[in-house]
């Protein structure tokens, strides 16, 4: 069995929680501490990925509107596109070693998936996963495939680090000042406007609390 500790941080500021991940890779390298992860939630901020110049070709709004709203733009090193965190979200990054038994980049994205669709599950929301893209998606009646939970992921030497975004109580405009992921034909959803009211927050945390410790700590 393994042990996972969580961290339950509030509101930290990005560049805050960068350095708080790298910090703990090599700690759960050296093996100082058991596979851990954050849960907390950021100021306004888009984030940048490795795939091709980190994104910035699909953020929509000039650095003056940028400004303007308070919204800091930070480079990651993860996968992915460009993407936004802001309050009303659920951030969590694993800082997991995959060794010996689950070193299978795909496997540790499905299951980050399988995660995310059993917490919306939890919350009478029907997600799923999309075939060639990750994360969890709702197909809306109305509005079509729109993505709840977004994945972006690191793995160095099998230690992991950054995750999932779940959006509980987004404020959605904000994703309309980028191609959020790159992805021009699918829209983002919440699970306030998924369920029409606002959700506590610590029991979304609690609920990704129990499936993580479900899906990993076997």
């Amino acid at each position: 069995m393994r042990t996972l500790q969580v961290r339950r941080l509030g509101r930290v500021p990005y560049g805050e929680a960068l350095e708080m991940q790298r910090a703990l890779v090599e700690e759960r390298r050296a093996d100082r501490i058991p596979d851990t992860v954050l849960l907390l939630e950021h100021p306004h901020v888009l984030t940048l990925g490795v795939r091709q110049g980190g994104g910035r070709v699909n953020i929509l709004a000039s650095p003056a509107r940028l400004d303007e709203l308070g919204i800091e733009v930070c480079e990651t090193g993860r996968g992915g596109d460009v993407t936004y965190h802001g309050p009303g979200q659920v951030v969590g990054y694993p800082i997991f070693d995959l060794r010996p038994d689950r070193q299978d980049v795909h496997r540790y994205v499905r299951d980050l998936e399988d995660v995310m669709i059993r917490v919306c599950s939890d919350f009478r929301v029907n997600a799923e996963r999309l075939p060639g893209l990750t994360g969890a998606w709702v197909n809306h009646a109305t509005h079509g495939l729109e993505k709840v939970a977004a994945i972006g992921v690191r793995i160095s030497r099998w230690i992991t680090s950054h995750g999932f975004a779940l959006n509980v109580n987004t404020d959605l405009n904000f994703f309309r000042l980028i191609v959020p992921c790159g992805i021009s034909d699918r829209g983002v959803t919440s699970l306030q406007r998924l369920t029409g009211a606002p959700i506590d927050q610590t029991l979304v945390e609690d609920r990704l609390i129990t499936h993580l410790e479900a899906v990993f700590a076997s």
